[in-house]
């Protein structure tokens, strides 16, 4: 049985990018964070099959960071960081490289392999975000944040400018002893938006959460959050649930815009 289960995945690719697809295409929150966790399991049950499958493992790496970073980050940091490190593992397997690596070893990655590469610095970067207050995650920052910096080598533009938004997070909520730049972060927002015209509401949201609250910009800050709130969640349909999910966050986040600026 296992062996049929290997050969119709290598037979058939397009079944999993098929699945990942449909998750991200999916514009109710409520149906898709119900619906995920199950999906995953799934597709770790066919992993067992075929432990090698560099698409399986791109697939679970993209879920398990999209499912954390959307559903639970806000509400269980501790779970959220556990859930990144496990999709950051199905990403070095994929890539098959494992910690510790040499940076130099970065280089090899060609853009045959920038969508494991990415899935797998959103992951890592978000574990370095929650945990910045563990020896652990600062030894792990200059790695984490040189894969970043090999996607936009590769090209930034990738997954709606998600890269730039990355990079403009990091250099927008870090000091400037740990490589923080509020004015690059503004140039790396700016950038994002106007690459999706707008449309990818995860710029808007990220560049109100860490950059506007980091100069206490709250004019910014209150346009930011309209215009999340005045685009419709299918104006990308391939990342409408993104969309929606940030649309909830944004009313949250403005929910607490007076503790957020003094």
């Amino acid at each position: 049985l296992a062996g049929c289960v290997k050969l119709a995945l290598r037979t058939t690719p397009s079944l999993i990018s098929n699945m990942s697809q449909v998750i991200f295409e999916e514009c109710d929150p409520l149906l898709a964070k119900q619906s995920i966790p199950g999906d995953l399991k799934f597709m770790e049950g066919l992993l067992k099959s075929d432990p090698e499958n560099v698409r399986l493992l791109t697939a679970l790496c993209s879920g398990f960071t999209g499912y954390a970073m959307l559903f639970v980050e806000d509400e269980d940091a501790e779970r959220a960081s556990r859930l990144y490190l496990r999709a950051r593992n199905y990403g070095l397997k994929a890539l098959n490289m494992a910690i510790p690596f040499d940076s130099n070893m970065l280089k090899t990655i060609v853009k045959e392999q920038l969508e494991v590469l990415f899935w797998t610095t959103m992951a890592w970067n978000s574990w370095v975000g929650l945990n910045l207050d563990k020896p652990a995650a600062l030894a792990q920052l200059n790695i984490s944040q040189a894969c970043l910096k090999r996607v936009l080598e590769i090209d930034g533009d990738y997954f709606f400018g998600t890269p730039y938004i990355l990079m403009g997070s990091i250099l927008a909520a870090r000091p400037e002893s740990l490589g923080g730049d509020k004015a690059k972060a503004k140039g790396y927002f700016d950038r994002a938006i106007s690459l999706s015209n707008g449309q990818f509401l995860l710029a808007q949201y990220y560049f109100a959460r860490y950059y506007a609250v980091r100069v206490q910009d709250k004019e910014l800050f209150i346009e930011l959050i309209k215009e999340v709130e005045s685009t419709p969640s299918d104006k990308l349909k391939e990342i409408c649930l993104i969309n929606a999910v940030i649309k909830q966050k944004a009313k949250h986040l403005l929910d607490m815009s007076d503790e957020l600026f003094l």
